[in-house]
């Protein structure tokens, strides 16, 4: 957006420069909700949960009554069928205003939400997983399934009360004159390409230099959780913005032209494979589960591993008629490729368990956990021999390394833009064009709802483009010095242990990328977390990051424990919460540069240094996290400042 326009009273400023306005400074400090640290991710959370009071205002509902669940269009339905008996919902729709960034916020009464198995599942969805049972996270974010559009809500928000001063009909009003695709998706970046195109981007990275405050007075924001959610770049808003903009007629010729980028950016020819834009990977991958997956009258096997993201599991363990095997993951977050061809041949060649077929392998490119990469080639040949169909999660994978649907013979891949740099609340669906022609009603609304997000459809074609004209050669090349970089200095703290890959000279550090998990002696996982980033500036992320099963085998948390564990949840939420085990993890991105690696490394030898309590020193010994945090003024002044940006984003009503 234009500086002369943010500097512009809002009296004299449009509808959209307003909203544009408010999206830039949320940008600004982004992150995902709810699950990290630092400042971004409370500025973010906050931003998200004051929409809610923000929306809920609008209805004229009490908030002690109601509760708001954000949707995708799709998914409105389903939720309000799941309400009980004699309850009703009330929707507000972003589209009502005019804005095509497929956005419903659901006012229900809290007597209405109804127990046991959300409508949908997947990561944010439970507390804590284990393989016999599921403690569900408390509403709303039971039916919030996966990363939910983050910008699009806030932005929704905004634009209630930008209404309120412009009129209800003040986006149709202000909308501009059709462009060509083209013209959405142009850029000022000439010809550069590669490693130069990388630089320049660097520079254009929204909220790169804002500045927080530290225990030691401030200094510029770092994320290092690119493994969440990751930031994005100049070129990817303004794609979000024109489209934004532009009138209905041309919403069709934006879609057809960011299908066309990233069908070419995925390796997937229009001839054979077919894209769906989903709200995100976990709304791809329920989807599938329910349109894709013939039951089979109960003889369908689905198999994936013990390193799935909840949201590649918990769809299938929810799935009517399916039956779920894991496959076994080593240490070093690597599928067992021997054991993948053993259970194919038991299923679909000797038959050993009578009717029973694997119908499909259901696997994560990469883990967010190890950062290990999966051979894809290698799991696709072995699947397709005995008859089966592979599906791949590429949340992890699609922004740091080649995906190639049709050379790899992959069937299914699902994945999320806001992990692509384009935080904007799209995803998609590659599916093979013969599966899809056996699908039911279902998948044609999954494609109308998904499709409703025009704005966020842009910014992914964007950066599918972008991400093409750097090359995987870069990336790779940026990424994999930072990671040696960040192991070589751990590998010199006394105090840090690495799990996985540590040392980069080790045979499959090359199938190794830039996620990093550690714990700190003596430094539970919750507090280290903190403290990076109250005094460093970085954000980081801990617990077991939505992959609970694997990490508590990787810490040894035997059934005893996990049982208690579940039993402590169920009867003192509150209380248990902090308790429970986790790693730390740093995960970088092609933004990241080797000074902030360097801060990184530094913050955590003084983290190192500083004095324990005997208590925390325990339960860090048991990787547990811990209540007993040090009280220092930092809280109140992360807090302040999500009180500003709030106020720069709603408005003087946001408090």
């Amino acid at each position: 957006m234009d500086e002369a326009v943010a500097r512009r009273p809002a009296s004299r400023v449009g509808a959209f420069e307003e909203l544009e306005r408010s999206v830039e400074v949320a940008l600004e400090h982004y992150s995902n909700v709810h699950r990290g640290t630092g400042h971004s991710s409370v500025i973010s959370t906050d931003l998200f949960e004051r929409a809610r009071a923000i929306i809920l205002r609008h209805l004229g509902l009490e908030e002690r009554e109601h509760v708001v669940v954000f949707c995708t269009p799709r998914q409105v339905d389903a939720f309000r069928s799941s309400l009980r008996p004699g309850f009703r919902a009330t929707v507000v729709d972003s589209a009502d205003l005019g804005l095509p960034f497929g956005v419903c916020a659901v006012a229900a009464s809290r007597a209405a939400l109804p127990r046991g198995v959300p409508f949908e599942t997947g990561g944010g969805t439970i507390k804590m997983v284990s393989p016999g049972r599921i403690a569900w996270a408390d509403a709303p974010a039971r039916f919030e399934p996966g990363t939910p559009n983050i910008v699009g809500v806030i932005a929704l928000a905004a634009a209630l009360g930008i209404a309120e001063r412009h009129g209800t009909n003040c986006f149709r009003a202000g909308r501009s004159a059709a462009l060509p695709p083209e013209a959405v998706f142009a850029d000022r970046l000439g010809d550069l390409s590669g490693s130069a195109l990388l630089d320049h981007l660097r520079g254009l990275l929204i909220g790169r230099g804002a500045r927080v405050p530290v225990d030691s007075g401030e200094l510029d924001y770092v994320s290092f959780d690119s493994a969440a959610s990751t930031p994005t770049f100049r070129p990817v808003s303004d794609a979000f913005c024109r489209a934004l903009r532009q009138p209905e007629d041309a919403w069709p010729g934006i879609i057809a032209a960011a299908r066309a980028r990233c069908l070419d950016f995925f390796g997937a020819p229009a001839a054979d494979y077919d894209l769906l834009f989903t709200g995100n990977t976990t709304e791809a991958v329920n989807v599938s589960a329910r349109c894709l997956v013939a039951p089979g009258g109960g003889d369908t096997v689905v198999l994936n591993t013990m390193l799935e993201h909840n949201s590649n599991e918990l769809p299938w363990r929810h799935c009517p008629a399916v039956t779920l095997v894991r496959l076994p993951v080593d240490a070093e977050g690597f599928m067992d490729l021997l054991a993948l061809e053993r259970l194919l041949q038991e299923y679909n060649v000797a038959a050993r368990h009578g009717a029973q077929r694997v119908r499909l392998v259901a696997v994560c490119g990469a883990s967010n956990v190890m950062g290990s990469y999966n051979d894809i080639a290698a799991i696709s040949r072995i699947v397709h021999r005995h008859g089966a169909r592979l599906l791949v999660d590429a949340a992890q994978l699609a922004a740091h390394r080649p995906v190639r649907m049709a050379a790899d013979d992959i069937d299914l891949l699902a994945f999320s833009a806001h992990k692509m740099y384009a935080p904007f609340g799209s995803g998609g669906l590659l599916v093979r064009s013969d599966l899809r022609a056996g699908a039911d009603l279902s998948l044609l609304s999954a494609r109308q709802s998904g499709e409703q997000n025009v704005a966020g459809i842009a910014a992914l074609g964007k950066t599918a483009e972008l991400l093409g004209r750097i090359g995987f050669d870069a990336i790779l090349a940026a990424e994999r010095g930072l990671t040696i970089r960040a192991l070589s200095g751990l590998g010199r703290n006394p105090a840090v242990r690495v799990w996985g890959i540590a040392d980069p000279g080790a045979e499959r550090f090359p199938r190794k990328g830039g996620v990093v998990c550690f714990s700190v002696r003596g430094v539970p996982h919750n507090l280290a977390a903190r403290r990076i980033a109250e005094h460093g500036a970085i954000g980081v992320r801990h617990g077991c990051f939505c992959v609970n099963m694997y990490v508590k085998r990787l810490l040894g948390i035997g059934r005893v424990k996990d049982a208690l564990a579940h039993a402590g949840l169920a009867l003192f939420p509150r209380l248990m919460e902090p308790f429970l085990v986790g790693l730390v993890r740093v995960s970088f991105g092609m933004q990241n540069t080797e000074a902030e690696v360097d801060r990184f490394l530094a913050t955590l030898e003084e983290l190192s240094l500083e004095p324990s309590s005997r208590v925390n020193r325990l339960l860090a010994r048991l990787h547990f996290g811990t209540p007993f945090e040090p009280a220092n003024g930092i809280k109140g002044r992360i807090a302040e400042l999500a009180a500003d940006v709030a106020r720069r984003v709603y408005g003087p009503g946001a408090d």
